[in-house]
């Protein structure tokens, strides 16, 4: 089959590598019908995440069809149109009897690089790293599932693929970021970050209940878009004093909650600062942007004195897909607007340099893996 193989900083190649087969008889196998990319993603290919290997399939957010499926797998059907949570959840541990999934405890086999790292292992993940559990990615022609049927959801006939697509992981994650708020009538609500998670943050705090939301980004197609989708009011930050902004704009009292939905990026922990910085004392700072290691500079001092309250996590994706996937039927939401370019697995360097460099007004590019190539 074709993937979208990782082999070194800033070089990802498409490739021929063997179809993926069942293991386990929790297992299933998925013909993927659109995978999109992710902004955790680009840890990966930045070559900050020391785990990967030459080869590595990535991708985490995908869709497709059932084809395949072990013998103890009995909630989905061969055929079965699924949306695959990026997150790899057994179902029966602890933490995901508790709705925690993304801190399962049986997951990653290789558990001793997060042990060394965080303390205690966390989940699998497709497509990102060995720290992760080596999973193939979803930048493919076909995945394995493992725990399928926590994993695997069928998707409603009356919904689009591409709307369905993004219940793989960025929607979910958007909502999760507003569901540790724990959004009260009257709240105000600061979203730092414009893109998919952003975006999805955005429209569920509104869905939730706030009654105002801010977001912040530097990025006009981006702020445009958000704004063009719901009543949010937009800060750029090359334009404004992020901090002196917000205060203004609540009265002098900070927002009743800051979502960090970058994470370290190019800027190191810049937005996270700056979320514990403007979040009104006893407020609370929600992180689902993604971090790896150490943060310099984390301002324990504000954040004790302010009585600020800290949610985080990798999204826990299986409590999420029904409800969101419900809201969607019901027309309350729809993500599809986040898929701005469709490209084939062999264009996959390109839609990444553009994903990045967020040129041509990119929000997220999504492969179609039976596509042929159609940049030239």
């Amino acid at each position: 089959m074709k993937a979208l193989c990782w082999n070194g900083a800033s070089s990802v190649t498409c490739e021929t590598v063997p179809d993926p087969r069942l293991i386990n008889p929790h297992d299933a196998i998925v013909r993927v019908t659109l995978s999109s990319v992710n902004g955790a993603d680009l840890h990966l290919l930045d070559g900050h995440i020391p785990s990967m290997k030459a080869g590595d399939i990535i991708g985490r957010e995908f869709i497709g069809e059932v084809v395949d499926r072990g013998r103890d797998v009995q909630k989905i059907q061969v055929g079965q149109r699924v949306v695959v949570s990026s997150i790899i959840g057994c179902g029966h541990c602890y933490h995901c009897q508790t709705g925690d999934y993304s801190l399962c405890d049986n997951t990653n086999p290789n558990e001793d690089i997060l042990d060394e790292a965080f303390g205690f292992a966390t989940c699998g993940i497709f497509g990102y790293s060995a720290a992760f559990g080596g999973y193939a990615g979803s930048h493919a022609q076909y995945v394995r599932v493992p725990f399928a049927d926590l994993g695997c959801t069928p998707v409603p006939d009356g919904l689009s693929n591409e709307s369905a697509l993004f219940v793989s992981d960025a929607f979910p994650t958007g909502f999760m970021a507003a569901d540790m708020c724990e959004i009260q009538p009257g709240h105000v609500v600061a979203v730092w970050g414009a893109g998919g998670v952003g975006q999805m943050a955005i429209q569920s705090a509104f869905h939730l209940g706030a009654d105002r939301v801010i977001v912040i980004d530097q990025v006009p197609s981006r702020l445009k878009e958000a704004a063009l989708r719901s009543r949010v009011e937009v800060l750029n930050y090359d334009e404004v004093d992020v901090h002196e902004a917000l205060k203004e704009l609540t009265g002098g009292r900070g927002p009743d909650s800051c979502i960090d939905a970058v994470g370290a990026d190019g800027r190191g922990a810049t937005v996270l600062r700056q979320a514990i910085h403007s979040c009104r004392k006893g407020g609370t700072v929600s992180v689902v942007g993604v971090y790896g290691g150490l943060v310099d500079k984390f301002p324990m001092g504000a954040a004790m004195n302010k009585g600020l309250r800290f949610r985080m996590g990798q999204v826990h994706g299986p409590r999420y897909v029904s409800r969101l996937l419900k809201m969607i039927e019901k027309g309350e939401a729809d993500p599809s607007f986040l898929l701005t370019h469709t490209l084939s697995l062999r264009e996959g360097a390109e839609g990444y340099k553009m994903f990045k460099s967020k040129s041509d007004n990119c929000m997220r590019v999504v492969f179609d893996p039976w596509l042929e190539p159609t940049l030239h």
